[in-house]
């Protein structure tokens, strides 16, 4: 169990660097980006980053899965966390 707390840890801190990433690169292209709000507006620049990559490659930039899938993931950690402490 604590390996789990260690995983959703993880995917918690490598969200974050996602989205502080995905900002920089925001702004590298010249997009308005505050990061006072960044974790208000994080879905508004994510938006703006998979649609900008797929602009100029054809393709989702690799930082929109850097940032979706630890977050997916430690979502079903806490799911799992919160049905596990409501069966026992």
């Amino acid at each position: 169990m604590t390996a789990l707390y260690y995983i959703a840890g993880a995917c918690v801190i490598w969200t974050v660097v996602a989205s502080i990433l995905i900002a920089r690169d925001l702004q590298k292209r010249g997009i308005k980006v505050s990061f006072l709000w960044l974790r208000v507006l994080i879905l508004k620049y994510l938006s703006q980053y998979q649609k900008i990559t797929r602009e100029e490659n054809g393709r989702t930039g690799p930082l929109f899965y850097h940032y979706v899938i630890p977050i997916n993931i430690a979502l079903v950690i806490v799911i799992f966390f919160i049905i596990r402490g409501c069966l026992l």
